[in-house]
């Protein structure tokens, strides 16, 4: 069964220096039939205006991923960890006991354009983590690659493994989903055919009962897959 979030149905939030949209309730936005999916909990896409950003905010027992689509975000957190994320890197936080932390678009000239990720942790209070690693574009082309989750090479404290592909017009990535997992896949670019389902850039697919997935290239594009407990 695939269900099929369009992107023209998130909620929005239009600031003078942040455009917003969510997939799942967020902040002032609530919609009964989409708070979150599985573990899958927050999937904000955010254009932040350049030379604005978010100020020192705090996160509890939530983990957080950034991964970046156009421009950079320079982040700074309680912890003393400092860096600057740009297109190919993947940041991960674990909010656990508690965390401050910001991101700035340090362009003077150029919005950034990045997905915000929360997933709900396996157990509370875990101790606050960062890491950022960097994916080259060859690992990317053609195939999911497993770039997060328990084993992965950036670790997330769930049952939750996030696969990404960049794909050009008419290739084919494949997933196999075990028994009684589930998916979610987000479109960060481009179009595509999910099984069969057409899908567009912003839009989302609650995915369960299905044993294989085939996502399919209509045009050059980016696309985000979850497998979940």
């Amino acid at each position: 069964m695939i269900r099929v979030r369009p992107s023209e149905e998130r909620g929005k939030n239009k600031l003078s220096w942040l455009d917003s949209k969510f997939t799942f309730s967020f902040d002032q936005y609530y919609d009964p039939k989409n708070v979150h999916f599985r573990s899958l909990r927050v999937m904000n896409e955010d254009v932040v205006a350049p030379g604005k950003g978010f100020g020192m905010h705090p996160h509890q027992d939530m983990e957080i991923l950034t991964w970046m689509l156009d421009g950079a975000i320079e982040h700074r957190d309680s912890m003393g960890s400092g860096a600057v994320i740009r297109p190919g890197e993947l940041q991960h936080m674990s909010a656990g006991t508690g965390i401050l932390h910001s991101e700035f678009n340090p362009s003077p000239k150029d919005p950034a354009h990045l997905l915000q990720i929360w997933i709900m942790p396996e157990k509370k209070n875990l101790k606050p983590e960062y890491e950022q690693l960097a994916f080259p574009d060859k690992d990317l082309r053609g195939k999911f690659l497993y770039v997060a989750g328990p084993k992965a090479p950036v670790t997330i404290h769930q049952d939750a493994d996030l696969h990404i592909a960049r794909l050009d017009k008419g290739d084919e990535a494949t997933h196999s989903l075990a028994a009684g997992r589930h998916a979610w896949l987000q479109v960060a670019h481009g179009a595509v055919k999910l099984n069969g389902k057409e899908l567009r850039q912003g839009d989302g697919a609650a995915i369960s009962d299905e044993k294989e997935l085939r996502v399919a290239a209509e045009q050059e594009s980016e696309v985000l897959l979850f497998d979940l407990a």
